[in-house]
C-alpha cells in the first residue's frame, strides 16, 4: 500500500528566511549531492523553540534545524551538543533520526546549524488524519506506545553509547529546580499569582532521584512520528535540544504535563482545538504513570513533585517565548498569547501542590 503524501510544510515565514546561495554552495561541498537541481526551501511551520526546513534538491532531502532568531539563553539552542547525541543515540536507538553534517560557520546561514535526515509519517496534535478514524481502541494502542517507547529509551545504556559527557546526572533535580527558577526571573514580565509560593515549595520538596538515563526532557505526542499506515507504530522521535543524562521521572513527569485531558482545557483555553488525547480511548495521566511503573520498573510513588515542577518549567519556556516576542526579537504572532499560558501553567502547578493528587 503506497505511503500517503500530504504538505507538512510552509511556505518560509517573513523573516525567517536562509541565505539560499551560500547555503546551496555549502551543501554541494559537504554532502552527496549529484544532481543540478535548484535548492528549494520550505519550513515545518510547528514548534517554537529551534527553527526547522525541508531542504530539497531534486530527490535529495534533509531537515536543517537552526536557532530562533534573535538573543538565545546561555546554553540553550546548542546544534553542535544536539548534533553530538543524535550521532550517539542514533546507532542504538533508531527512532532518533540520523544527523548527517554539523556547521559552525555563521556566514552560511548566520547561526550554527545541523542537517538531518527527513522522515515521512503522521503527527498527531489536533486531529486525526482523514484516512485515519479515532476508534478509542486504537487511542488506547497510542497511549500504550507513547509509554513503552519512553521506557525504552531509558533502558539505553548510555555509558556504552558514549553519552556519559552530556550531562552531570549527581544533583540533577536541584540544580532543575534553581535552575529555572533562575531562568523564570530573568524573563519575567507581569507577577504571576503564586508563583512565588510555588518557587518555595519546590525548593522544599526535592525528591531523591532514581538511577539516571537518557531523557529526551521534551517528550510529547506532537514530538513524535506515526507510520502513515499504522498508526500503532511509532518511526520517529524529534526536538533533541534538551536531551540529557537525568531523572527519568522528570522525563515521564514532562510527558505528563503536555497530556492534555478534557478537564485540562479550562485552564488551557488558549488553546483553539484542543488535542486529540482528549478523545475517548486515550489513557488519562494516571494511567499512563501505571503503564510506566509496569513497564520501567520504577517506584513512581513522588510521581505528584515530578509533575507539578514539570508544569512550572513549561510555564517558564512559554514566558521566555514570550519575552522575546514582547521585546521585539521575534515578530510570530502565535507568541502574543504565551505570557496568559505561563501564568495559566504557574496556577496549575500551584493548585497541584495544595490538592497533593494528579
Amino acid at each position: 500500500m503506497a505511503k500517503n503524501r500530504f504538505r507538512d510544510t510552509i511556505v518560509v515565514r517573513k523573516g525567517e528566511e536562509l541565505q539560499r546561495d551560500r547555503l546551496e554552495k555549502f551543501l554541494r561541498e559537504n554532502t552527496d549531492i549529484a544532481v543540478s537541481s535548484p535548492l528549494e526551501i520550505e519550513q515545518f511551520g510547528t514548534g517554537a523553540s529551534n527553527l526547522t526546513y525541508l531542504l530539497r534538491i531534486g530527490e535529495w532531502e534533509a531537515v536543517l534545524r537552526r536557532p530562533p532568531l534573535g538573543p538565545v539563553a546561555p546554553k540553550a539552542h546548542d546544534m553542535a551538543r544536539e548534533y553530538q547525541i543524535l550521532s550517539r543515540l542514533h546507532p542504538v536507538f533508531p527512532l532518533a533520526p540520523k544527523p548527517y553534517v554539523f556547521c559552525d560557520d555563521r556566514s552560511v546561514i548566520g547561526s550554527p546549524f545541523f542537517l538531518m535526515e527527513r522522515r515521512r509519517g503522521i503527527v498527531l496534535d489536533t486531529q486525526f488524519p482523514a484516512h485515519h478514524t479515532s476508534a478509542a481502541a486504537l487511542c488506547r494502542q497510542i497511549s500504550e506506545v507513547m509509554i513503552d517507547r519512553l521506557a525504552e529509551l531509558h533502558r539505553v545504556d548510555y555509558k556504552a553509547a558514549g553519552l556519559e559527557q552530556i550531562g552531570y546526572p549527581e544533583g540533577f533535580m536541584r540544580r532543575q529546580v534553581h535552575g529555572w527558577i533562575e531562568r523564570y526571573e530573568r524573563a519575567k514580565t507581569d507577577q504571576a499569582e503564586g508563583v512565588e509560593q510555588l518557587k518555595k515549595w519546590l525548593t522544599e520538596h526535592l525528591p531523591i532521584s532514581p538511577e539516571p538515563t537518557v531523557i529526551h526532557y521534551d517528550y510529547k505526542l506532537n514530538n513524535v512520528m506515526f507510520d502513515s499506515d499504522d498508526l500503532t507504530k511509532m518511526i520517529g522521535i524529534f526536538d533533541w535540544e534538551m536531551t540529557t543524562i537525568g531523572d527519568p521521572l522528570a522525563d515521564l513527569a514532562c510527558m505528563l504535563c503536555y497530556w492534555i485531558q478534557e478537564d485540562d482545557l479550562q485552564v488551557l483555553a488558549y488553546r483553539r482545538t484542543p488535542p486529540v488525547t482528549v478523545l475517548p480511548g486515550f489513557m488519562t495521566r494516571v494511567q499512563l504513570i501505571e503503564r510506566y511503573a509496569k513497564k520501567s520498573g520504577r517506584d513512581v510513588t513522588r510521581i505528584h513533585f515530578y509533575v507539578t515542577f514539570s508544569y512550572f518549567k513549561w510555564a517558564v519556556i512559554c514566558q521566555q517565548i514570550y519575552f522575546r516576542w514582547k521585546n521585539g526579537q521575534t515578530k510570530d504572532q502565535r507568541f502574543a498569547q504565551l505570557g496568559d499560558l505561563a501564568r495559566s501553567l504557574i496556577r496549575k502547578a500551584w493548585e497541584l501542590t495544595l490538592k497533593n493528587a494528579l
